[in-house]
């Protein structure tokens, strides 16, 4: 049984194997605006995907990137959800203004009260912002994976992927565990005495 995920910005103790709570929020998506909750995706695996605000500099790159790469989330049966404090409508706007963003398949999270992003502790309160941060997420609504960086460094969504791959690979195969860089059809690890030092 996993224990809730009772996220606070200031909890220290990590919320990697816990149970992601069941916010609502607007999404804008195929060019509708619609109110969704986190359990309209049980039973797929799921990214959070973090940003701080449309309309800016980096943000573009990384989420035309995810754009571009998002047909093979979806192959994984993955949805991707990108998560700032802009209103639906901002995001509306964004799209209909930028070629880049104009590429977006995937559902755009509008969080503008920050609940989200004081939820995953990615929210700036001085800035009404969130960091920039990826979270995979099981399809039990479990949280596996999570990363969050300054907002002038961007992210790999190709990175991303392959931590979505591993994630699965290690659900599905009881025992084993992946290295660095591993990627499908790579090597694993069964972890044991028989390994120690000599890795």
């Amino acid at each position: 049984m996993h224990e809730s995920c009772h996220c606070h910005p200031n909890q220290e103790t990590s919320f990697i194997n816990t149970q992601i709570p069941d916010l609502s929020f607007d999404i804008f998506h195929n060019n509708q605006i619609q109110r969704v909750n986190f359990s309209n995706y049980k039973g797929k695996w799921l990214i959070l995907f973090f940003y701080p605000a449309d309309f800016t500099f980096v943000c573009p790159t990384e989420l035309e990137e995810m754009a571009d790469l998002y047909p093979q989330f979806t192959a994984l049966n993955c949805e991707v959800v990108s998560v700032s404090t802009d209103t639906a409508f901002v995001h509306k706007a964004w799209h209909d203004t930028s070629p880049a963003i104009k590429k977006i398949n995937y559902p755009m999270a509008a969080d503008p009260t920050g609940t989200i992003c004081k939820t995953f502790r990615t929210y700036i309160p001085e800035e009404g912002l969130s960091y920039r941060a990826s979270i995979v997420i099981n399809p039990d609504g479990v949280v596996k994976a999570f990363e969050m960086h300054d907002n002038s460094i961007g992210r790999s969504a190709e990175e991303l992927l392959r931590k979505l791959q591993a994630a699965q690979y290690v659900s599905e195969h009881s025992g084993e565990v992946c290295p660095a860089k591993w990627k499908p059809g790579s090597a694993t690890l069964r972890p044991g005495l028989d390994l120690v030092g000599k890795i």
